[in-house]
């Protein structure tokens, strides 16, 4: 275990030092970049700015920081347990009461902005203690404003008797009126040994806030990779590291290289190996980790391995990042590769392998840590030659009785006539005029197992990234009892893809819609119909799949927004001789549409100075990924954390972005904390009334809406023990503390036709319950969580729901798509719904910036900062929706236009006279006069 020297280890060390320096150490500002450490001879051959480098001259030039300095020659070094193999002078820095005391230098008048600086020091340490200290080199910033920030350039961990190099990099991009350049870290007691320091500067005025020092991208950050230096440079997370060239007899043998090293006796799952790599990694870089793992022992022949980056920021937070996992087996080497990013710059950084059960070792053969490479932007799909509307599916009609058709494991197919002719509604609205159906449908019979159905193989008759939709209808036969799940599915390559569920419980037809999007070349697809329980016939009609014309449905999306987000205007004007209304000319510019757009945020992202940039620039409103839910706010029972979102609630108040509150209590099992779960009936009850107590009393009237029991559809864990009433009484009582704020029901999957449990039906059901017991439900939130999205199924959904009279909101919007341009066209496909749906009163968007989403390839912006295809969409949809005009007065004295509800500035010019006015244009079903006295 460390000593407590390295007193950044834990927030409950760092907080019992009483001396303020301390505790401010790692304020840096957003103006200091921190870079890594680099490989290679320091500074090249750059002149060392620090005067009295070496010690030749004693400590001349040198300040000792409130403790003791001496400097010795290499004969006398030796007496410290320590030798110099080479002739020269060492400083010793003694009596230190402090982990910040040590040795400095004023460098004010030797570094100007904008150059990059590379720091070289040979260290060791001495005294009476056990195990390694960590020595820190660390910049000193004075403002003329008298404020005082620490900017940390790099640490190296050392033992007693050897001397170790710390390496790191620093720029300025503004001048403080003082730098002072200084060693410190050990413990108290513990003295530093200072062979030599070297600052260089490697390229002067050559700003490194993108590029940096660290490596060039193909270099390795990480020391030792595969262990061919023993385990150097490694070691156990809370549990002990083990070097091997074989295990079990000679049967595990590395992947690569000599050795393989082990995490064994494991007593917790967060236990595993580590390295520590702190100074060599630079913020708002993504840097790729590729490793090859397996496990061993205790019986387990399959687990989740999951690598770790630990980050303690300057502010003495620890955040935990998960860069990837993978299912690691005992029979072979698997590898597991992710990505990840700092926006801060942080204190500590350590990257470590976690995951399996206590009891079983994780075993890794190499680890590599490099800058990720650039991901090559992607090219349109081509949609040339896709018939747009066309049925893939052969004798839809069944005119060739079954021929096309086979059936899935050993049920019998016969048609039979007495179908609907029409087309389902949804496709219909996607279809356009179309041919009436035939009236036959497919009688399966002898089902004994419920993925049995009809089928049929579609592969050379699907093009990769477009987006297909799935209609048909069906009907339960005989021996159907209750309610059964009816599902279009696909087996692509033998993967199953869910194309759309209805629930049916009578005997009666239901439409059954869904869509799908293939955007890897697959060997094999073949599309059936399965679900009821076996012995239950199955009654298919009308099949549908066919590609979707998704900018022919943009074009009376448009029509459909300009009626419903927009309203006329008549500027008036008085004052104005009628002899200058043709001199008068008018110009009007929307500042902002009030249509609420928003994004997730994390405490983590508002580090990064150009995430924040993003995020104020584009939304209006935010909602917080974790940091006000209740496993956040109180993981332990009486252990309360609201710093995260206090400062994400500044933020936004700053910036006059509203908020949403996410959310209160979260009812799936999975998400509750095990404090928790182990309290009895009456002790729960008190928890629930005192989270309620607690998070609404402190930030009364600060959250316009809050999401009071999350995903109720999808899980009942405080039902269940709590029972029924408690939905209600945790609305009513929310409502009683923050009357102010509307309160929502919140859950997924409802707008995309994949899911019996939170279809629309199954959700209006759920809120008139609600309602009922008295619940003073306000919202409908629909996650949108959506896989290749299809309008007219969304639509659907919302008209639904829209019968309850009730502001939707989609509150955790994200698309995914491999291909860049498909990503944006799925987000312009719910960005146009919504905008076009009365029933929509705002969207929220489940994060914009790579690694810092729920899921892969959902990002508007890439980890470095670069706005990609979707993002640009996204960008120019918020553009579509500012309305301009321009133009001169007409002879009635009056200005007319047609515009987006929001804030306009206008500019009336006449000669050389000029008038402004800026007005808001409020929802309305009337022409909006607005009065100008020239």
């Amino acid at each position: 275990m460390k000593s407590l020297c390295a007193c950044f280890f834990t927030s409950s060390v760092f907080n019992s030092h009483s001396h303020s320096h301390w505790n401010h150490n790692h304020s840096h500002s957003q103006s200091q970049i921190m870079a890594g450490s680099i490989s290679g001879p320091s500074g090249g051959n750059a002149a060392n700015i620090l005067l009295n480098h070496d010690f030749s001259g004693g400590l001349d030039s040198w300040h000792v920081n409130c403790c003791d300095g001496y400097v010795v020659s290499a004969e006398e070094v030796s007496q410290l347990g320590i030798s110099m193999e080479t002739d020269g002078n060492c400083a010793v820095i003694t009596s230190r009461k402090e982990c910040w005391q040590g040795l400095e230098q004023d460098i004010t008048s030797r570094i100007s902005i904008g150059s990059t600086y590379i720091v070289s020091a040979l260290v060791g340490i001495s005294g009476l203690f056990q195990g390694s200290n960590d020595v820190q080199a660390t910049l000193k910033l004075e403002y003329h404003d008298s404020a005082t920030s620490y900017l940390f350039i790099g640490r190296t961990s050392v033992t007693r008797g050897n001397w170790k190099k710390l390496e790191g990099t620093f720029s300025l991009s503004t001048m403080p009126k003082r730098v002072v350049f200084y060693l410190e870290g050990p413990a108290p007691g513990v003295d530093i040994l200072i062979r030599s320091i070297e600052i260089g500067c490697s390229n002067p005025n050559n700003n490194i806030a993108r590029t940096g020092c660290v490596s060039t991208g193909e270099d390795n950050i990480i020391i030792n990779p595969q262990f061919d230096d023993g385990l150097n440079n490694w070691s156990g997370r809370g549990c002990k590291i083990a070097l091997h060239d074989s295990m079990g007899n000679g049967k595990i043998l590395p992947k690569s290289g000599k050795f393989f090293a082990s995490a064994t006796e494991r007593t917790q799952s967060w236990n595993g190996i580590q390295q520590d790599i702190t100074g060599r990694v630079q913020r708002k870089l993504a840097y790729e980790v590729t490793t090859s793992v397996r496990i061993f022992g205790n019986n387990v022949t399959t687990a989740d391995v999951r690598a770790t980056l630990y980050v303690q920021t300057s502010d003495l937070r620890d955040q935990y990042i998960g860069i990837a996992n993978v299912q690691a087996t005992d029979k072979d080497w698997i590898d597991m590769q992710g990505k990840f990013l700092l926006n801060g710059s942080p204190s500590k950084v350590v990257i470590y392998l976690e995951g399996p059960l206590p009891g079983t070792d994780i075993l890794v053969n190499s680890l590599v840590v490099k800058r990720a490479p650039k991901t090559p932007p992607s090219t349109p799909p081509d949609i040339k030659g896709v018939a747009f509307g066309v049925n893939v599916i052969e004798n839809s009609n069944l005119a060739d009785g079954t021929n096309g058709w086979y059936p899935l494991g050993n049920c019998t197919l016969s048609v039979r006539t007495g179908s609907p002719h029409i087309m389902p509604p949804m496709a219909r609205d996607s279809l356009g005029p179309h041919e009436l159906l035939s009236g036959r449908y497919i009688l399966v019979t002898n089902r004994t197992q419920t993925w049995m159905g009809p089928a049929q193989t579609i592969t050379d008759k699907l093009k990769l990234f477009v987006t297909y939709q799935i209609s048909a209808w069906v009907r339960l036969g005989s021996g159907s009892s209750g309610p059964q799940n009816v599902n279009v599915a696909l087996g692509v390559d033998n993967q199953w893809v869910n194309g759309g569920q209805t629930e049916v419980s009578d005997q009666r037809w239901h439409e059954i819609g869904g869509s799908f999007r293939i955007e890897k070349q697959p060997s094999k697809v073949m599309v059936y119909v399965q679900g009821p329980a076996s012995g239950v016939d199955l009654m298919v009609a009308g099949l549908q799949i066919f590609p979707v014309d998704r900018h022919e449905r943009f074009k009376y999306l448009k029509s459909q927004t300009d009626k419903i987000r927009k309203r006329d205007v008549t500027l008036k004007f008085s004052g104005l001789d009628a002899s200058n209304y043709s001199k008068t000319s008018v110009q009007v510019r929307q500042i902002q549409n009030d249509f609420p757009v928003g994004t997730c945020i994390s405490r983590m992202n508002i580090d990064n100075e150009d995430f924040v940039d993003f995020f104020v620039k584009h939304f209006n409103w935010a909602v917080f990924g974790n940091e006000l839910k209740w496993y956040w706010t109180e993981p332990q029972q009486g252990n309360f954390n609201y710093k995260d979102a206090d400062d994400l609630l500044n933020l936004c108040q700053k910036n006059k972005i509203e908020t949403r509150g996410h959310c209160i209590f979260w009812e799936v099992d999975g998400t509750v904390q095990q404090w928790i779960k182990a309290l009895n009936k009456t002790d729960l009850m008190a928890a629930v009334q005192n989270r309620l107590n607690g998070l609404l009393t402190r930030y009364k009237g600060k959250f316009n809406h809050y999401d009071v029991n999350n995903e109720m559809l999808h899980g009942s864990f405080y039902q269940d023990r709590l029972g029924k009433d408690i939905r209600a009484n945790m609305f009513k009582t929310a409502n009683q503390l923050d009357p102010a704020a509307t309160l929502f029901v919140n859950d997924y999957h409802v707008e995309d036709g994949c899911d019996t449990r939170s279809c629309p039906e199954k959700y209006i059901e759920h809120i008139l319950d609600l309602q009922e017991q008295g619940s003073p439900v306000g919202g409908i939130g629909i996650q949108g969580h959506i896989d290749s999205p299809v309008g007219p199924i969304v639509c659907s959904s919302l008209d639904k729901l829209g019968i309850l009279g009730l502001p939707i909101w989609f509150t955790e919007l994200d698309v995914s798509s491999t291909n860049e341009y498909v990503r944006a066209d799925d987000l312009e496909v719910m960005l146009r719904e919504a905008m076009a749906h009365p029933a929509v009163e705002g969207l929220m968007l489940w994060g914009f910036w790579e690694l810092f989403m729920s899921r892969d390839n959902s990002h508007l912006v890439n980890a470095e900062g670069e706005i990609n295809e979707a993002g640009k969409r996204f960008l120019a949809l918020k553009q579509e929706w500012l309305s301009h005009s321009h133009g001169i007065v007409d002879q009635q004295g009056q200005y007319n236009f047609r515009g987006f509800h929001g804030t306009y500035k206008v500019d009336i010019v006449i000669d050389t006279k000029k008038v402004s006015k800026t007005f808001v244009l409020d929802k309305g079903d009337f022409p909006m006069v607005v009065s100008i006295d020239f």
